[in-house]
């Protein structure tokens, strides 16, 4: 008797399944009875780790970020999950899950059958399959190895675990698609809630997933997401595990609220958005120094406790942003000429293109039109001809692509103001705030870290320090600006300009310092010395080790106006200084890191306390350290910063100080400053040298504004403070106004009272007004002498006496014989 076609597979297919059961059965057993003494499965599994991301908190616990590589995981307990979810689960993956052994017989039988017909859909294996498949096994190999290794492994896991840790394990363990893997990481990215608020719909969408995560995608696939949902509603409506009303309510407000216009390239990684880039790669960085090799911080569910502030850093990002955006439109509205490639390269090629394609409204009209047209090609053009050379395989054009990309990243390097911002906590060192650039998915480089920039005139601090300590400067020595001269050790001269040719003569030194001006700095540079003022400046930056580095601080004058190379940090390192009393701060961004169970494996903050136990932490005393404070504050009140505290309402009974500063050519605006509290750096500039801001754009009228505007809103519920100040060390004096000396009753300049390290206040009468009241006399007596020689009609004599204001700059420059201190507004 023959049989057809049809009849002849099918009983093949009944042959084979017999024969690969007995097959898979024998071997299962044959495994076991071998191996069960030479494997602790309890042991194994109770040491399986499932890949977690590090979590990254700010210091009041809250989530900035996660790490991970590429996949997103957390746990979350079996009861925590909703019921409907765990029947879709076993209405999709296994039904008979809480009856069998972890071998499904039936199921296994029907699989064959389907193979065996063609109509093989997977679907073989139970949950505990794939459990043990995941754990002990690689389920990526597709053999009979592979799965005579599960099967063996699938009766040991249900040995020694229950059925609930069993789908626990499953519910967290198994990839879900776009990144994630386990429920609730599923549903953080598909739903943007927990896994423990998921409805019907959600879980039915989430499911199917389990077998094709990419092809059964919502984001990828909606449409036949949509189906396959709606099959395991219609199989759990079956089962009695809800209601068919319930069913299609939950499908019509899924599908009424979901994103169609979501990116189907969207995954959990590229997805994680951090509350602050810039800080979190630094600490990623910092973590992976500190763990090298010992730790995967991608995959081991550390938590890492920082000194963020959250709260601080939506300031900062929403300041730094505003200031981007003004800067740039001051910069765009107000640079020179340069030279535009678009004669030369760009323009001709779009004029072909429009006239080959006929679109008219790309032709170049005329030179008016020549940016446009660089623009159209750079943001337009490139872009479609890349494309097209990937397509076509062309690699000339792929080439030409790549060349006109670079000419637009260095283009933007030089023409694109950047900046950075950070702010660290006075006694701590705590960072609460990193900006590191305009945008961290177009350049990862933390400028408020790595940047290597002048500093101009926010240097002149750092060696105003030094001549205060000297004790031969102090804010009352008498400096004086004007043009002067000053040769290098190698022999070559200088001789600096000032801003637009204004020189103020005899000036004292806190106020040179409050309203930056340089001839006066220079010679407080030249007064305490080289060796002195580097000493100091690397100390406080910490970079002591550098100071004998003529690369890092040359021993030639420009020196005064800053032309080492920082980085914010260390300008935040140094300023924090003089709040804190002197004492060494350490800028730090990780408090402590514990492991995936709770146990604290690194005391970050306290190990570096204990190394500095170790070091001097006293960089310069008490009372200089406040002098330096007691200067700065003149910055603000009526110095350079003077218009900022103005513009932003002024900061209460809030105590600030900082000091503001421009590069040469205006490259590069700084403010620097400090409360009480907290100490903030923020940066205005180019990432390649060479560029010019303008000069309406300097450190107190491009950075000064964002720090003025900062520094207001984060103190505004902090409780005001002055600066503390040493209870001995210090005098104060009243001095004459112009002479910094003792007044007499010849002082017609008025006096003030000033700040003095005990011991430098000034002993001598005021010499100025004295030499000058000599001189008035000496030619009043002339002029009397005149008179009775010759008749002259009445005339009040006193007329004739000149005013100091209106005697020459070489006057003044006698009246001066001190060397010290003043910075230039054109550098700031």
């Amino acid at each position: 008797m023959g049989f057809s076609r049809k009849q002849r597979v099918l009983i093949d297919g009944i042959i084979a399944l017999a024969v690969l059961f007995a097959v898979i059965t024998g071997a299962a057993v044959g495994l076991a009875v071998s191996s069960t003494k030479n494997i602790d499965i309890i042991r194994e599994i109770g040491n399986y780790e499932p890949a977690l991301p590090t979590q990254v908190l700010d210091k009041h616990g809250r989530v900035i970020t996660e790490f991970f590589g590429d996949q997103k995981r957390e746990i979350v307990s079996l009861n925590e999950l909703p019921k409907h979810l765990i029947y879709a689960l076993i209405t999709r993956e296994d039904r008979r899950f809480y009856s069998h052994r972890g071998f499904d017989p039936l199921r296994f039988s029907r699989a064959v059958f389907d193979w065996a017909t063609g109509n093989f859909s997977g679907g073989a294996s139970t949950i505990t399959q794939q459990v043990a498949g995941w754990i002990f096994a690689d389920r990526k190999e597709k053999s009979i190895t592979r799965k005579l290794k599960e099967l063996w492994y699938s009766f040991q896991v249900e040995r020694v675990l229950s059925k609930d840790q069993i789908l626990e394990l499953y519910v967290n363990l198994m990839p879900l698609g776009h990144g994630t893997d386990g429920v609730e990481a599923a549903s953080q990215f598909y739903f943007n809630h927990s896994a423990r608020h998921m409805t019907v719909a959600e879980s039915a969408i989430l499911v199917p997933l389990l077998s094709a995560p990419d092809a059964f995608s919502p984001i990828k696939n909606p449409e036949v997401a949509k189906e396959k949902q709606q099959s395991v509603l219609r199989e759990m409506v079956q089962l009695g595990y809800l209601s068919q009303e319930e069913a299609d309510q939950s499908v019509q407000e899924f599908w009424d609220n979901w994103d169609y216009t979501r990116s189907n390239i969207t995954g959990a990684y590229l997805d994680n958005e951090s509350l602050a880039p810039y800080f979190t790669e630094y600490v990623r960085q910092t973590l992976e120094e500190i763990l090298y090799g010992s730790a995967n911080i991608n995959r081991d569910g550390y938590t890492v406790y920082t000194t963020l502030d959250l709260d601080y850093q939506e300031i900062a990002d929403r300041e730094m942003s505003t200031g981007y955006t003004e800067i740039n439109t001051a910069y765009r509205n107000t640079r020179s000429s340069r030279l535009d490639l678009a004669d030369q390269a760009y323009i001709p090629i779009v004029d072909m293109i429009s006239l080959a394609f006929d679109v008219n409204s790309m032709k170049v009209a005329g030179v008016q039109n020549k940016k446009e047209a660089t623009q159209s090609y750079f943001n337009d053009i490139n872009p479609a001809l890349d494309l097209v050379s990937l397509m076509f395989g062309n690699r000339k054009v792929r080439q030409s692509a790549d060349t006109v990309y670079t000419i637009r990243k260095k283009a933007d390097e030089r023409t694109i103001v950047e900046g950075a911002l950070i702010t660290i906590e006075n006694g701590t060192g705590h960072i609460l705030a990193m900006v590191g650039g305009r945008d961290f998915e177009i350049t990862k480089l933390n400028r408020a870290v790595q940047a290597q920039v002048q500093p101009g005139s926010a240097f002149k601090p750092l060696y105003y320090s030094a001549a205060i300590s000297s004790r031969k400067f102090t804010p009352a020595t008498r400096l004086y600006d004007g043009p002067m001269m000053w040769t290098n050790p190698d022999g070559t001269v200088w001789d600096p300009t000032n801003y637009l040719g204004d020189w103020k003569g005899s000036v004292l030194l806190r106020f040179a310092l409050a309203t930056s001006m340089n001839i006066p700095s220079i010679q407080v540079l030249e007064g305490v010395g080289f060796e002195a003022a580097i000493e100091r400046a690397s100390l406080l930056l910490g970079k002591y080790e550098f100071r004998n580095d003529e690369n890092n601080f040359p021993r030639k004058y420009p020196l005064a106006l800053g032309i080492v190379k920082v980085a914010p940090i260390d300008m935040v390192r140094a300023y924090a200084t003089f709040p804190g009393q002197g004492k060494r701060v350490e800028p730090i961004g990780i408090i402590y890191v514990e492991d995936r169970e709770g146990n604290t494996i690194l005391e970050y903050e306290k190990e570096l306390l204990n190394e500095r136990k170790n070091g001097n932490t006293q960089l310069i005393p008490p009372q200089d350290a406040y002098m330096m404070v007691n200067l700065l504050q003149s910055t603000v009140e009526y110095g350079t910063l003077a218009n900022r505290r103005r513009q932003v309402g002024g900061f209460g009974e809030m105590a600030m100080a900082g000091k503001t500063g421009t590069t040469q050519n205006w490259g590069d605006a700084w403010t620097c400053g400090f409360s009480p509290y907290v100490t903030t750096a923020v940066w205005f500039g180019f990432d390649q040298p060479g560029n010019s801001l303008g000069r309406d754009l300097t450190g107190a009228t491009a950075a000064g504004p964002v720090w003025a505007r900062y520094m207001k809103q984060i103190h505004a519920n902090l409780e005001p403070k002055e600066f503390k100040r040493p209870e001995t060390g210090l005098v104060t004096a009243i001095i004459c106004a112009k002479s910094g000396q003792l007044p007499t009753y010849a002082c017609t300049d008025g006096t003030v009272e000033e700040l003095f390290l005990a011991g430098t206040e000034p002993k001598t009468p005021c010499e100025y007004h004295e030499w000058q009241q000599e001189r008035d006399d000496i030619l009043l007596k002339r002029i009397q002498d005149s008179m009775m020689r010759i008749e002259l009609p009445d005339l009040n004599i006193h007329d004739l006496q000149k005013d100091d204001r209106s005697s020459d700059a070489s006057d003044r420059f006698l009246s001066n014989p001190i060397s010290s201190d003043s910075e230039n507004p054109l550098l700031d």
